[in-house]
């Protein structure tokens, strides 16, 4: 970027939902490494938005203190009507993440996992999954780390505590030699919890969700040699993925025709991911050879290109 160009700002709107907040999180950091653009958060919440306003792009009052922005990117429903009250906003364009209930013509970009079932365009970017704030590693550990990441009840898949206990513990039985981390999550039901628990011991380790802190997952995925997850969450199952880490998938029936399940098994038709019967691949795969998937280094980098004025930032973080 040449010095005298002033970096741009770019609002990230959320709604506080963490997948959302995630998704939003993810994008930001690429863009700020690879333009030196300010991130600035917006709590869509602090907002009252009528539909009418919606409607004809008129903005309400915002921060004053917020820089003008270049961008303004959104993610999760409840962001909509502020997104579009500000789309009149001058020198500023509005970028939302996820398939929206509105016209796409609304908007100058979307980026949208391809479960979503929309056509890439001009200013439509199709991701694989969704995206989040995982970084890929640079390099992976060769110690026999194992990491299990536990859900819970969703709208996609038939959730069975008995049936995903069985996988956990049939697992740690194949692989005598590695050493287990489970976790589970704010959606695992209590009885389920309870029997994880009960592996405690010399080969399985069990961290309840609300003794992890924010950069837990990336510290524990760095650490891992392979990760297994539970499919019902699609975020959890693109942050494995991302890391690099060999990641495998534990076995739930999908549910009538959810789009997110479908979502999910493309992911593993293109090789991000593995089923519960090919662990061996999970498991034994040489780490160096492991395809990475980065969707917010890509969907960073499209936006760039679109958008003349985010000048990409030559350095060595931003071409990694």
């Amino acid at each position: 970027m040449n010095p005298e160009t002033r970096a741009p700002a770019i609002w990230l709107i959320t709604d506080n939902k963490p997948g959302h907040k995630n998704q939003l999180k993810g994008l930001g950091n690429r863009l700020r490494v690879l333009t030196g653009a300010s991130i600035h958060w917006v709590n869509a919440t602090d907002y009252s938005v009528p539909l009418w306003r919606a409607l004809l792009g008129a903005a309400p009052t915002i921060d004053s203190s917020l820089p003008a922005p270049a961008l303004m990117i959104a993610a999760g429903s409840g962001t909509h009507r502020l997104l579009l009250a500000l789309r009149r906003r001058r020198k500023a364009h509005t970028v939302v993440l996820m398939k929206p209930a509105f016209p796409l013509a609304w908007v100058d970009a979307a980026i949208i996992p391809a479960h979503d079932n929309v056509k890439a365009s001009r200013k439509t970017l199709i991701t694989e999954g969704v995206i989040n704030a995982i970084t890929p590693m640079a390099q992976l550990t060769t110690k026999p780390e194992a990491l299990i990441l536990a859900g819970g009840p969703s709208p996609h898949f038939d959730w069975d505590d008995d049936a995903v206990f069985a996988q956990i513990t049939d697992l740690i039985d194949r692989y005598p030699e590695w050493r287990w981390t489970i976790s589970d999550s704010r959606r695992t039901p209590e009885a389920l919890t309870a029997r994880l628990d009960e592996l405690q011991g010399p080969k399985a380790t069990f961290i309840h969700h609300e003794n992890t802190h924010d950069t837990w997952l990336n510290h524990q995925l760095a650490a891992s040699r392979a990760v297994w997850v539970t499919p019902d969450s699609v975020s959890m199952v693109c942050e494995a993925a991302t890391s690099g880490v060999p990641t495998g998938l534990l076995d739930l029936p999908a549910r009538g025709h959810s789009r997110v399940a479908k979502g999910v098994n493309r992911l593993a038709e293109q090789g991000w991911v593995c089923f519960r019967q090919d662990h061996d691949r999970v498991m034994g795969e040489d780490p160096e050879r492991h395809a990475r998937l980065w969707e917010a280094d890509r969907a960073a980098r499209w936006l760039i290109n679109r958008f003349a004025y985010l000048p990409q930032r030559m350095n060595k973080e931003s071409l990694h």
